[in-house]
């Protein structure tokens, strides 16, 4: 008994290892490269169709540091009326509560009892990434209560579809229950750069705000031309850095109409011993990657048929061809072989008609087989339609019908009885004309 339940219960290991490794295999979306990236999170996904080209541990939860002023800067727009000539008093109160916290701040301490425009606010948060902007901003929206203002940007992160973050603060200052995943912070972002001026300030190197002789300067030097870190085709957006955080960057990348956003997380950071820059490299080294080994490529048009189905109760014709939905694009590697792209199709054995042209009636799955591994991984994923309008025929209805019923289990039964019956009356028939027969032949005999 004990080696049988030994058995069983290795199989049952046997198949949950396989079942996982398909999962991974079909949710992961990474195409090979050479790079080896500093950062423990690593998010790479086009701009142009939402598709993932490189990950590594997306969903891990870490800490995003000072990337938190993304959603920061989502609920002060969304929460300020009149953003353009609002103006806010700078409390003391608020300036000395980052005393001695090691912050990167925006020098507000300058403009105490003063107000200062959110505009300007707005450019402290993102450009040099001051915690004191993102404390005056979230006691202002928050009425004196910088607790209103974290529960909104949870609230924010829940209705954006965030699964793995929680927010304790609005500067990004370490804590153990303040974290994000880099899927999470991808949402977030794609969010906020919807909203306007939002990538203009991420994005600026230098801006000097009203009253102020010196400008602040970004902390991206990926963006900085007089940097060493600079790489030309990148745009913002947001830095971030804590010993326990490591270093962070949330950016994007654009050339030759493609375009693409990066999140990294965890870089090896630790102040004084190791400082080195690798969110930049990592970033610089996988833009060009992607920018110049992928490009966007058309497999499939709305016009290209993916498969064939039967159909019936159509005159005429009994087979339809089904095209996509929409043209069928994906982010691919230049130069790859057709035998390396996989189209699966999900369809009924057998459609009826009538079938309307924007009707859907299944699915195309296209999947990647990476040459090297032989892993399939799903690129995109389309609903299937008819290729023209079908009619119903009244007529072809009709004889499938009468075929169904000779068919029928039942009408076989009882054509069976009917055989029988006649069988049986044939055979009594006989019989009564043998007896019939025999009859008059008796009487004969005796009238004899």
């Amino acid at each position: 008994m004990k080696k049988i339940l030994i058995r069983i219960l290795s199989v049952t290991l046997a198949l949950l290892a396989l079942l996982s490794v398909s999962v991974c295999g079909a949710g992961a979306m990474s195409f090979p490269n050479d790079i080896q990236t500093q950062s423990k999170s690593v998010l790479l996904v086009s701009m142009d169709n939402g598709q993932t080209v490189y990950e590594k541990e997306p969903d891990a939860k870490m800490f995003p540091a000072s990337t938190t002023k993304i959603m920061t800067y989502i609920i002060a727009y969304e929460n300020i009326d009149d953003v353009k000539n609002t103006r806010i008093e700078i409390k003391k109160t608020i300036i000395d509560q980052l005393l001695n916290t090691g912050s990167s701040m925006a020098y507000l301490s300058d403009h105490v009892g003063q107000t200062v425009s959110v505009i300007d606010l707005l450019y402290s948060l993102m450009v040099p990434s001051g915690n004191d902007a993102a404390l005056v901003l979230a006691d202002y929206v928050g009425g004196g209560d910088v607790q209103v203002f974290v529960d909104k940007m949870n609230a924010k992160a829940e209705e954006l579809g965030c699964e793995n973050t929680h927010f304790a603060n609005p500067d990004g200052l370490h804590d153990e229950n303040h974290y994000t995943t880099a899927r999470d912070l991808l949402k977030i972002t794609n969010y906020a750069l919807k909203l306007p001026d939002f990538m203009k300030i991420s994005n600026t190197v230098k801006y000097t705000c009203e009253g102020d002789d010196t400008p602040l300067r970004t902390t991206n030097l990926l963006i900085d031309p007089n940097s060493e870190y600079f790489y030309t085709y990148a745009e913002g957006i947001k830095t971030g850095t804590t010993d326990q955080a490591g270093r962070c960057l949330v950016t994007t990348g654009s050339a030759d109409g493609q375009s693409y956003i990066l999140i990294l997380l965890g870089a090896p950071y630790k102040e004084g011993t190791q400082e080195e820059y690798y969110t930049f490299t990592d970033a610089a080294a996988l833009f060009r990657w992607c920018l110049t080994s992928l490009e966007l490529a058309t497999i499939k048009t709305t016009e290209t048929p993916i498969c064939e189905v039967d159909v019936k109760y159509a005159m005429g014709r009994n087979k339809i061809n089904l095209v996509p939905e929409k043209n069928l694009n994906a982010i691919l590697p230049k130069d790859l072989p057709p035998d390396n792209l996989v189209i699966e199709t999900d369809v009924p054995e057998e459609l009826e008609a009538p079938l309307k042209r924007d009707q859907v009636v299944g699915s195309a799955s296209v999947f990647y087989i990476d040459p090297t591994t032989g892993e399939r991984q799903l690129i995109e994923k389309v609903n299937l339609l008819p290729a023209e309008q079908v009619d119903h025929s009244g007529f072809m209805a009709t004889l499938e019908i009468i075929g169904t019923i000779f068919r029928s289990y039942w009408f076989l039964i009882l054509i069976g009885l009917i055989v029988i019956v006649v069988v049986i009356y044939i055979i009594a028939s006989k019989v009564h004309r043998k007896r019939k027969r025999r009859n008059r032949e008796v009487k004969r005999y005796r009238n004899f």
